[in-house]
């Protein structure tokens, strides 16, 4: 039986077309095929939108708090149910996440929940916070008309998580059309995939020149400017000390290949949710993921499924899914579970309850624009068989 991976990159002639195409031109790295990426991505956005292409999701959230001017001892808000990159740009940066407990409903960070611990702070905390990180859990957008109140209302930068989040809408808007930074992911199991990759989206034409100058090594133009230019360009200087996130041309092709074809590859990805949703509706040990809000559109990077329970069967349902050649995943381990942020500040699981309890019952499964109907008719059949096998045995 041919195994069923948990994904598989959407790549076609045209995307591959592309990247030779750019691998001819005799510029590989960060150069036009950067520019029109970012230029289309803009576009895709609309009017005004500040479009910076980077080596990952990580690297555009450490330029988006870096930016905003995060620094030593200050706070930022965001969920422990989350990949660490969420939280260690905050780090990076000596600033430390001030972690609010996910809605055991929607999965994702509430702005209700939030305005409580700001309320609760005491005035010297209070001070210290800077930020809110949401992010668009699977990519089920947050409710960010909420936090934009209350960075308004507290003098807080909006850096959403968007890595999960292309293309979802909130209220008809595009993820990324919100906030202060957003960050997406274009990594390899990504809804539009450069194999690594990322971008920063902001409307702040100043927080764009400054995320520019730092993704590549703090030099006050971009290197193509130099290499292109029509006078001398070899002159450069360095004004701050940056990093090296720069997304080379090769990827930027593949990206700017996929871009145009976004919405259909959520189109397929949402009637695999919903083929899932019929087939586990009568399932009484498992909850499917929440449905958007109205007016709202999910990407579906991810189908999380709920198994009732507790972590030892579901943990025995992956097993037996193994055995039937199906591939899953358990999106997220959280953040005050891992030895690094349970230590330093000593976490334990009845801190963030719902987190807890949405990775003891998590399953995430294959969800990707290319799978067949044969291949979604296997894996609702083989959940049903690996849940009866594991309460078997």
């Amino acid at each position: 039986m041919e195994r069923i991976p948990f994904h598989v990159p959407t790549v076609d002639e045209l995307d591959i077309a592309a990247v030779l195409e750019t691998l001819r031109s005799g510029w590989i790295t960060t150069g036009p095929k950067n520019r029109a990426f970012e230029a289309a991505f803009g576009e895709m956005l609309g009017d005004g939108f500040h479009c910076v292409a980077v080596n990952s999701c990580t690297a555009a959230l450490h330029l988006a708090v870096e930016a905003v001017g995060l620094g030593p001892g200050d706070l930022a808000i965001t969920t422990p149910f989350t990949f660490t990159a969420t939280a260690e740009v905050l780090r990076y940066v000596g600033a430390d996440p001030l972690f609010v407990d996910i809605d055991p409903e929607t999965l994702r960070l509430e702005p209700r929940d939030v305005r409580a611990c700001i309320e609760a702070l005491d005035p010297e905390r209070r001070r210290r916070l800077k930020a809110i990180l949401p992010v668009h859990y699977g990519g089920n957008p947050c409710a960010m008309e909420g936090f934009e109140g209350l960075g308004e209302e507290f003098e807080l930068s909006i850096l959403d998580d968007a890595a999960h989040a292309l293309p979802s809408r909130r209220k008809g808007r595009l993820i990324g059309a919100w906030g202060d930074v957003s960050s997406f992911s274009f990594y390899a199991t990504k809804t539009l995939c450069t194999g690594e990759g990322g971008m920063a989206v902001t409307r702040d034409a100043r927080l764009a020149d400054r995320m520019r100058v730092m993704r590549l090594h703090g030099i006050s133009h971009d290197v193509f400017d130099r290499y292109q230019s029509n006078t001398p360009g070899w002159y450069y200087e360095i004004v701050a000390p940056g990093y090296k996130y720069n997304l080379g041309d090769i990827a930027a092709a593949l990206g700017l290949s996929q871009l145009p074809r976004i919405e259909s590859f959520r189109a397929l990805r949402q009637s695999i949710a919903e083929r899932y949703d019929a087939g586990f509706a009568s399932v009484e040990a498992l909850r499917v993921p929440p449905a958007p809000d109205a007016g709202d559109q999910h990407a579906w990077h991810l189908y999380p499924l709920r198994v009732a329970g507790g972590r030892e069967y579901r943990d025995r349902v992956i097993e037996e899914l193994s055995r039937l050649e199906i591939a899953t995943s358990v999106h997220f381990i959280p953040l005050h579970l891992q030895p690094y942020w349970r230590d330093r500040y000593e976490f334990t699981p009845s801190d963030f309850p719902a987190a807890s309890e949405l990775f003891a019952q998590e399953i995430s499964l294959p969800i990707f624009p290319s799978m067949t109907d044969a291949q979604v008719a296997r894996v609702i059949a083989g959940v049903r068989e690996a849940l009866d096998t594991a309460r078997r045995d």
